[in-house]
């Protein structure tokens, strides 16, 4: 690995194809007036995968990234036989984000949010001396701590008080890692208004979730993964979604496979899915409203603390922006599915008695978002299948070993102020 060398990309905006350099950490075009998302556009068009012995960076041809960080786990995807026959399915292949070392998985932190931290991280400069800030739900948040620490980044995490649970690890966190919350009843959303009163310090900068090339194109792993191992373009691709970031990332790896030339020209149907209630985008797709409905804000914060899969509860989606679900949805004649917590419990069980390993309430949603279209006849039994399971192994991973967990290093009131914020976390680092 000590021979890497960084694979030459640009950026270019989805809403006015302007093509221009990457600055080092740019999040957007400044030149644009209206939402989108960018794009990295490598000089490789061809994927040259790298040993196993890189994990994620098996990868790095189509990864932003300026260097190799020890530690990481690649997506690992096998071909069902229980599931599948169960479903009735010929042709269903899993790509398995989690610890599963069975079948050759190797995520500590159990969740596919390793694949965008590892990828985001290894873009940040290493004389880089500002504090990298991440709002998260609770997998992610699991993800940066443990890549942080392990690489001695400074990193401050975000996180609603009740999803603090999601903050445990097999080895202890390094002191460059420092959390803050939001009060109980907050969620995801507030997570995020906290964080952007925190980047009102100079010594921060943002993560800048979907909009970070580094996070999509480490989501994009797990379609690297799939059609690398099936040696195609798969028909169907089935993922929970909160954000929807990680289907915005399948439909741009899709694109950039077909133009590999060595794996089909099909666009890959993508079927996301959200835990009712909390089913915001739902709500819009299925008016074809390319903008968000209203959604009352106490409505909103009960919904979210109903769902089992507290990761799918973002309130502001990259949904409506140029290149976000809404376009990808529209690319590829995609769908929004909706599964209740009682239909993902059961996915999850039998997702468990089936394959053997216990999946993330999310993972669930998206096994029982896929029983519903099979159930329902919307599904071709042959087609090609693609089933995301982003979350997996905690079980496993936990078995006989001491649990750390990282404490809030302070809990703020939803009504914070910037200035109380700001000084509060200026001296942390």
């Amino acid at each position: 690995m000590k021979n890497f060398k960084p694979t030459k990309y640009t950026l270019k905006c989805v809403a006015t194809g302007r093509e221009f350099d990457d600055a080092g950490w740019a999040l957007d075009d400044a030149e644009c007036k209206s939402p989108s998302l960018v794009r990295a556009n490598y000089s490789k068009k061809q994927l040259e995968l790298k040993p196993d012995s890189y994990g994620l960076y098996k990868f790095c041809d189509w990864l932003p990234v300026k260097r190799i960080l020890e530690g990481s786990s690649a997506p690992v995807t096998y071909k069902s036989e229980a599931l599948a026959k169960h479903l009735g399915l010929s042709n269903l292949w899993i790509t398995l984000n989690g610890y599963f070392p069975g079948r050759g998985a190797k995520m500590r932190t159990c969740s596919f949010k390793e694949t965008e931290a590892y990828s985001v991280c290894a873009r940040i400069d290493e004389n880089e001396d500002r504090v990298l800030v991440v709002a998260s739900a609770g997998n992610t948040a699991r993800a940066f701590a443990r890549v942080c620490s392990d690489n001695n980044i400074k990193l401050l995490l975000v996180v609603p008080s009740d999803n603090l649970s999601s903050l445990w690890f097999t080895e202890p966190i390094n002191d460059c890692v420092k959390l803050i919350a939001c009060e109980k009843g907050g969620d995801y959303y507030d997570a995020i208004y906290l964080s952007l009163l925190a980047l009102k310090s100079s010594k921060m900068y943002a993560e800048g979730g979907a909009k970070n090339i580094a996070r999509r194109d480490g989501m994009a792993t797990t379609v690297l993964s799939a059609v690398t191992t099936i040696g195609q373009i798969p028909d169907y691709y089935f993922q929970a979604v909160g954000s929807g970031t990680g289907a915005i990332a399948a439909w741009e790896a899709n694109m950039r496979l077909i133009e590999d030339g060595r794996f089909g020209d099909n666009l890959m149907k993508l079927i996301v899915s959200q835990n009712a209630p909390f089913v915001p985008m739902f709500d819009a797709w299925r008016t074809d409203s390319r903008d968000m409905l209203p959604y009352e804000m106490h409505k909103a914060r009960r919904d979210a603390e109903l769902i089992d899969a507290k990761v799918l509860s973002n309130r502001k989606p990259p949904y409506a922006l140029a290149g976000g679900l809404y376009d990808a949805l529209k690319a590829t004649n995609g769908d929004i599915v909706v599964a209740t917590n009682a239909q993902a419990r059961r996915a999850c069980k039998l997702f468990k008695d089936l394959e053997g390993i216990d999946i993330h309430p999310a993972a669930g949603v998206a096994l029982a978002s896929l029983i519903k279209m099979v159930e329902g006849g919307k599904i071709e039994k042959d087609a090609c299948i693609m089933l995301n399971i982003t979350g997996a192994g905690e079980e496993a991973a936990k078995q006989n070993k001491e649990i750390f967990t990282i404490k809030p290093n302070k809990v703020f009131p939803l009504t914070a102020t910037v200035d109380d914020v700001v000084t509060y976390v200026e001296s942390l680092f």
